[in-house]
């Protein structure tokens, strides 16, 4: 398979960019999250070629070789969603299809409300709707005590010292100690350490953390999303609640949930088959307006 790899330019920042597939493939853009980069997909983009689509995976901003502004500021939520607008805009397409997972959900979630009319079709791996997510960090006990971890994020210096210490022995465990077995393999872990040594990398990817808190978005009136949704999640999440994914649907208009119980946070890794399947089984438009369960 013929992976492209180039940089482009949006938003003032450079991204490094994996494209693959037939060029006159539907275009699909797929967005990590933490503390992954375009690798996180290394187990999708296969099928979605295969299934006729044209792949654009970046390396959000702050990540693996796309550039890593200083401060805080340049990671705020609206900055890191007009990076994908000006990505769409570079390549040329007026609508493309965009599926996130964790961090990546949260800047498609955005995206989709913010920009509703460069979508076809939305797809979100394990992440609530922004206003199910911020519900719940306000009033439900469990939830408060998974999100330890943003909370503990925003200290400066002693994040990035604890995921880098012993050769990214925490970095390490937060794939590898929640996910599957076969879901990480040692190959996959040096190609994840060598991201997050990257200079300046894991202080970037953290900041969105930081940003997230300092500066709150702004969403349009009723927070509704109008395109076909699909969500899935990995119920044996340890960081978010599966009880935020069915709430999440009475925000979408056409939306679709798909759980699967024995998946952690990291699904697309855990049952990368299924998934694949039914994301291919989505694109083409066979799920709308029902809900499902794995």
């Amino acid at each position: 398979m013929n992976y492209e790899t180039t940089y482009i330019e949006t938003n003032g920042v450079k991204l490094h960019l994996t494209t693959v597939g037939p060029k006159d493939g539907q275009p699909v853009v797929l967005l990590h999250g933490f503390p992954e980069f375009w690798y996180s997909w290394r187990k999708q983009i296969p099928a979605l070629v295969k299934a006729g689509y044209r792949v654009f995976a970046p390396d959000q901003r702050g990540y693996n070789l796309s550039d890593k502004p200083k401060g805080i500021k340049p990671y705020r939520l609206d900055t890191l969603a007009k990076d994908i607008l000006g990505l769409i805009d570079f390549l040329g397409y007026e609508k493309v299809h965009l599926i996130g997972h964790d961090w990546g959900a949260v800047v498609a979630w955005a995206f989709a409300l913010w920009y509703p009319d460069r979508l076809h079709r939305l797809g979100i791996l394990n992440v609530p709707h922004p206003a199910v997510m911020s519900r719940f960090l306000r009033r439900d006990f469990e939830q408060m005590r998974r999100s330890w971890y943003m909370f503990f994020f925003q200290l400066p210096w002693l994040p990035e010292y604890f995921l880098r210490v012993n050769d990214w022995q925490n970095g390490a465990r937060a794939l590898r100690g929640v996910g599957k077995p076969h879901s990480f393999s040692k190959d996959d872990i040096v190609q994840y350490k060598q991201a997050w040594s990257q200079p300046g990398a894991m202080r970037a990817m953290l900041n969105w953390y930081r940003a997230l808190l300092r500066y709150r978005p702004k969403f349009p009136q009723g927070m509704r999303v109008n395109h076909p949704m699909l969500m899935i999640w990995g119920m044996q999440d340890s960081a978010l609640s599966h009880r935020m994914a069915r709430p999440s649907l009475d925000f979408c208009e056409d939306g679709m949930l798909v759980f699967f119980e024995v998946a952690s946070h990291w699904v697309q890794h855990d049952e990368a088959e299924a998934v694949n399947q039914i994301l291919i089984e989505f694109l083409e438009g066979k799920y709308d307006s029902r809900e499902g369960n794995e």
